[in-house]
């Protein structure tokens, strides 16, 4: 199977962080062909429901849209997210809705409420020194996709249970699974659903795999410099963005990963990752382009 239909290729660099407007969300999209991919609404502060109301009601019709995201937490590893919580959700749809609903008295899509559940939080490494006593010590839990796409490319991790540090992961991922549930049954979502016949299609993306794919190492994954985008999007056969001197990394992720997903969407084996069950499909997803 190899999609070839997509008339246009999106991806969103997404933020967990407090508040309503975002420095840390660029949009970017471009078409199939060899032109730049551009930055939609160039110079506006997104809010996280205004990426959701973007996805919904004006993306373009037969998009690939990445979203930076894990789309849910680690269940293989020990059989549950929350194990020895009777009420732990079964599946990432089951995730998504529990989210959303200890949630929904957070402004703005934070997830606040969900970390403070008394059983959740026992799972969770904090800000000042909260560490649950069922985080389990190092680096966190990881899901398949982590322990195995993410770490045969030379990427680091970092697991959705820690809420700590620069590299953190888990406020953002937390705060677009409200998203994903805003979208579900409207738009597909890859590996949740599958790849439909028509119409647009959402997956989850690690923006340094596009790096990593246009040439960067993994440990300099980000550009910061319009010279340094435009040879990255050159390795993948897309012209370069008009500019000069320094970007922000947030754009320049957008920007290259939408030129990534141009370039990757028609590989086959991106679609069947050989460690992606049935059932880590459905429960715990997949990064796009890790194998």
């Amino acid at each position: 199977m190899t999609p070839e239909r997509f008339r246009h290729f999106a991806a969103i660099d997404w933020s967990g962080a407090a508040g309503e407007r975002h420095a840390g969300i660029a949009l970017a999209i471009c078409e199939p062909g060899d032109d730049a991919p551009r930055i939609v609404r160039p110079g506006h502060r997104w809010s996280r429901m205004e990426v959701a109301d973007w996805l919904l009601k004006e993306m373009p019709d037969d998009t690939l849209v990445g979203l930076d995201i894990s789309g849910s937490l680690a269940l293989d590893d020990v059989g549950a997210y929350f194990p020895g919580w009777a009420a732990s959700p079964n599946d990432a749809r089951s995730l998504w809705r529990l989210v959303e609903e200890l949630s929904a008295d957070d402004p703005h899509l934070a997830a606040t409420g969900f970390v403070d559940h008394p059983e959740i939080a026992r799972h969770f490494r904090r800000h000042g020194g909260r560490e649950g006593d069922l985080f389990g010590g190092g680096i966190g839990r990881l899901r398949v996709t982590e322990r195995v796409g993410q770490i045969a490319l030379g990427c680091r991790p970092t697991s959705n249970f820690n809420l700590v540090g620069a590299s953190q992961v888990g406020k953002a991922s937390l705060t677009g699974m409200r998203v994903l549930h805003r979208i579900d049954g409207a738009i597909p979502i890859w590996p949740f659903d599958p790849v439909p016949a028509q119409g647009s299609l959402a997956v989850e993306i690690y923006t340094t795999i596009a790096a990593v794919a246009a040439g960067r190492p993994p440990g300099r994954s980000k550009l910061r410099t319009f010279a340094e985008l435009a040879e990255a999007l050159a390795n993948l056969g897309s012209k370069p963005v008009r500019g000069r001197g320094g970007i922000d990394d947030h754009r320049s992720d957008a920007l290259l990963a939408s030129a990534w997903l141009r370039t990757v969407a028609h590989a086959s084996e991106y679609w069947s990752p050989p460690a992606m069950t049935p059932e880590i499909a459905r429960t715990e997803g997949w990064t796009f382009g890790a194998l």
